[in-house]
């Protein structure tokens, strides 16, 4: 062995108990092989560098713009309470569905794209159940491997060992001839994680800053007694509001009641629209009202409305459009001394002020005659759109509480259609793959730009910098490990441990070669390396080189173990705010149930 390979052997070492230890930050470290190979001379400062330049790297940034995009147009939000629905109130087939879901997209088009997209779906479905996305996003990133293993054209290594098989002679894969295979390693995963791995599953606070640490909108309904003044109103046949603009019917100042948004529904869809865009009402439209509740029975009798229950997907809808927060006028604003009224709210910021919190005491009724003074704090209400304009005025209103919800809300719900194209339209060109990956999915998060769907300073903030130096950071330790010969070494040992295997013990020494190389090369490396070994053994013991070939396509595909070893793990760290041992706690059990099932079955389908 050489210096070389016996440094680049070392380091890799190191950064193996750095990342076990979980005591210095997984991108630090990847930083840190960077330095040691770009220092030692083992490779070129431009060698060194050369992840972050990666096409793998340029793919996860635009999928990450990609995912962003259904965030900010509600398709997100959409596809989780869909998921929710089916999911009900049990976590287990929330689980079940997503890693379905999860499994059967990644079967025919990039995994790495899938968890990309997927993350900000898992991210709102934790939000509003209440739970932590810790639960849901390693089973994520695990269902997107098994999701490699049931399709020749899944992943690159894949398409790889299928072209050493033709290239050595062999009989080669079709699109499904595995199929099987992978749908019962799949089966036996989530078996598995339903069962034992759910157990080891932490329930931490989401790595991403920002999203746990504010009050939710419910929260700030509810120190104001919101929650219990909000009521339903179908508009029947025949009601005086019918044909009449919510705004100019005068519903506030006969009533004191406040129209917050209306209900629509149509023969395709059902829309939330806030009050102050709906528009004339129409017959069955449902005013979500707020207000005392003898206000809210007067204004139902007297305009022949029809009570409805407000259940909690009621609300969450709400949500989706209406918002809230509070503001304190300050010494030097302008609205000291008017009222409510001459402060025209409404009129200048399209926002309603739904109650006062003086000196502690919350007023939530008849406070629109009441003189502002400097240190109220008013609770407003309104699109999400105009809450977020209200923060450069900070001498006029000073934004005191806004609610965790602003990060995930879709102020681009309009361009939903838009986003839904490109995303159809990005699936099925991965799928036939016409042009590269990189092409398609960058023309993707360009259009999602160009289509309205986000802003380009919003598509800079939805990357995970995390997650991308992670990954660029070892991308060169292959490289590193060719350059010094490290590759053959391993190649080399195996012949000299290993002399004439039966069968099995064959498919077993290159499932867990291939395993293991995983853990410091990508699969499609790894895999690159085993095949032909696999072909080899194969040809020595007498057997057919497919049951080989396949145990390399499913051990490629199963990196379970840590955190690093493929991009489909690793960009579900930060969200989840994972540690490495709880990727060794679960993934180990799964790589040896993945390995034992596969023993099993393939010989069942692939015959020696």
């Amino acid at each position: 062995m050489s210096p070389e390979a016996a440094f680049v052997f070392i380091v890799l070492g190191v950064a193996g108990v750095l990342f076990a230890s979980g005591k210095v930050r997984l991108d630090v470290t990847a930083l840190l092989v960077v330095l040691a190979l770009m220092l030692s001379g083992v490779l070129s400062v431009a060698e060194s560098v050369a992840g972050f330049g990666d096409p793998l790297v340029l793919i996860i940034v635009a999928l990450f713009i990609v995912g962003e995009a259904l965030v900010q147009t509600g398709i997100a939000y959409r596809i989780g309470d869909w998921l929710l629905v089916l999911g009900g109130g049990s976590e287990v087939r929330r689980l079940v569905l997503l890693m379905v879901a999860t499994m059967v997209l990644s079967g025919i088009m990039s995994s790495t794209a899938v968890v990309a997209i997927f993350i900000p779906i898992v991210m709102r479905m934790a939000t509003k159940t209440g739970t932590s996305a810790s639960r849901m996003l390693m089973p994520l990133s695990y269902a997107a491997l098994f999701g490699g293993m049931v399709t020749l054209i899944a992943t690159t290594p894949n398409l790889v060992v299928n072209a050493a098989l033709e290239e050595a002679g062999a009989e080669t894969f079709g699109l499904l001839s595995f199929t099987p295979v992978g749908l019962a390693v799949f089966a036996a995963g989530v078996l598995y994680m339903l069962l034992i791995g759910r157990r080891f599953l932490p329930a931490r606070e989401s790595g991403q800053p920002g999203r746990r640490d504010q009050e939710s909108l419910r929260d700030i309904a509810m120190r104001y007694g919101l929650v219990d003044r909000v009521q339903r109103l179908r508009v029947r046949r025949g009601s005086p509001l019918v044909r009449q603009s919510v705004r100019d019917a005068g519903v506030r100042s006969t009533w004191s009641v406040e129209v917050l948004a209306v209900e629509r529904a149509t023969r395709r869809s059902k829309s939330v629209v806030p009050a102050s865009v709906s528009g004339r009402c129409l017959e069955g439209d449902v005013l979500v009202v707020e207000g005392p509740a003898e206000a809210l029975d007067d204004f139902a009798i007297s305009n022949d409305l029809e009570s409805l229950p407000v259940r909690g997907p009621d609300l969450r809808r709400l949500g989706e459009v209406f918002g809230l927060a509070e503001v304190l006028v300050t010494p030097e604003s302008k609205h000291i001394g008017k009222t409510i009224r001459e402060a025209a709210f409404r009129t200048r910021s399209d926002l309603t002020v739904l109650g006062i919190k003086r000196s502690g005491e919350v007023i939530v009724n008849d406070f629109a005659g009441e003189d502002l003074a400097a240190g109220d704090i008013l609770l407003v209400g309104g699109q999400w759109k105009h809450i977020r304009l209200l923060e450069p005025d900070p001498l006029e209103l000073l934004v005191l509480t806004l609610p965790g919800e602003i990060e995930v809300v879709a102020p681009a719900r309009e361009r939903a259609s838009v986003a839904a194209v490109v995303l159809v339209l990005m699936v099925v060109m991965l799928m036939i793959d016409v042009i590269p990956m990189l092409a398609t999915v960058l023309i993707a998060a360009l259009a999602m730009v160009a289509g309205g769907c986000l802003t380009m300073n919003r598509a800079y903030r939805s990357i995970d910098w995390q997650s991308i130096v992670l990954v660029a950071g070892l991308l060169p330790i292959a490289e590193a490990l060719r350059r010094t010969g490290g590759i053959e070494l391993v190649a080399a040992g195996i012949g000299n441990v290993f002399y004439d295997p039966g069968p099995r013990v064959a498919m077993t020494i290159v499932f867990f070669l291939t395993a293991v190389l995983g853990l410091v090369l990508s699969n499609t490396a790894s895999a690159l390396l085993v095949v032909p070994i696999a072909i080899k053994l194969a040809e020595d013991i007498g057997v057919a080189p497919q049951p080989l070939a396949l145990m390399v396509i499913i051990a490629a595909s199963a990196a379970f173990s840590t955190p690093v070893s493929t991009p489909v793990v690793t960009l579900v760290v930060a969200p989840g705010n994972y540690r490495f041992m709880d990727f060794v706690k679960i993934g180990v059990p799964l790589l040896f149930i993945t390995w034992l099932v596969s023993l099993l079955v393939i010989p069942l389908l692939f015959p020696y």
